[in-house]
């Protein structure tokens, strides 16, 4: 602490998911296993579609940009946990909380964003196949990509900004495994109705967006796979659309329960976090991978290549 004319908090301290030894040991190594699995998932589907020509197009394009926002949101927070268990000091500073309750929102606010676009690149590939090289071209591409970035700066920003205006003057530990607006709030010694209602409305705007363009693509990605004669092309349409609406339905189904309501001290929150904090990039690579099989052969293709090469 340091005192001025109110006494303001410094550093914050973490309550974690346990104080039981024995679990915190479980937690240690199950996180530290999943964390290593998302890196080392996510780094192979980006350099497989680097390394491959066949997966130069903007659909493995935006598939490999999803790889790095799932492996920088969980980075934002595992690694800072995992350091908290072997020093055993669950300790993070003001300016640290306030750097990564930033990067959580500006990494998942562009991971929504990001989705979305998937949603809109599909419609194109599904609705318009005549036209999709001339719509979705590599600038097209790179420019809708800055926007999901521009975006997602935007909503981290806005989230934010309302917690540095907070006063937090003591008690400061925090009933999390990371910084977040909610359980912040909690520690706040004002009113926070304005940090709060700017917070939902934020959220609120982001999910209104992305859930208006998600429904309206797939009721045009529907209609028009419903209409192809080929058995054959309708399970390669839905196949791929499958795989995405997964994704889209393990990463928002968390957020919009966490950050569409007053914050709350309910130990679900954390159990939620930690779905789509650190679940959910684990998982989008598998999703992913086992559904598409030019993925899978790209993949292969790099293992022989890796073979030769060690031999």
């Amino acid at each position: 602490m340091e005192a001025s004319n109110e006494t303001r908090v410094t550093q914050f301290i973490f309550l974690g998911l346990s104080s039981h030894p024995g679990l915190q040991i479980m937690f240690f190594v199950l996180f530290l296993l999943m964390y290593l699995l998302t890196v080392a998932g996510n780094l192979l589907i980006m350099v497989t579609i680097y390394v491959d020509s066949q997966l130069h197009s903007p659909m493995y394009f935006f598939l490999s940009h999803l790889s790095f926002l799932d492996l920088s949101l969980s980075t934002v927070t595992v690694p800072k946990f995992l350091v908290n268990f072997l020093l055993q000091s669950k300790i993070i500073s003001y300016n640290g909380c306030i750097a990564q309750v930033f990067f959580l929102h500006f990494f998942g606010g562009t991971e929504i964003l990001h989705l979305t676009l998937m949603a809109y690149d599909r419609y194109v590939a599904i609705c318009n196949p005549l036209r999709y090289t001339t719509i979705m071209n590599k600038r097209v591409c790179l420019l809708l990509i800055g926007c999901t970035l521009v975006g997602g700066f935007m909503h981290g920003f806005g989230q934010v900004f309302p917690v540095i205006q907070l006063p937090f003057c003591g008690p400061n530990e925090i009933n999390h495994f990371f910084c977040d607006t909610h359980p912040l709030s909690l520690l706040a010694c004002s009113r926070t109705f304005i940090s709060e209602t700017a917070d939902m409305i934020n959220s609120g705007t982001i999910s209104l967006f992305s859930c208006s363009v998600l429904v309206i693509s797939y009721a045009h990605i529907i209609s028009t796979i419903l209409k192809i004669r080929s058995s054959e092309g309708k399970k390669k349409a839905f196949s791929t659309c499958a795989s995405h609406l997964m994704v889209v339905t393990l990463f928002f189904g968390p957020l919009v329960f966490t950050y569409m309501r007053p914050p709350v001290t309910f130990a679900v929150d954390k159990l939620v976090s930690v779905f789509f904090a650190i679940v959910t990039p684990l998982l989008n690579p598998f999703i992913y991978t086992l559904r598409n099989e030019e993925v899978k052969k790209a993949m292969k293709k790099l293992g022989g290549r890796l073979c030769v090469n060690i031999n």
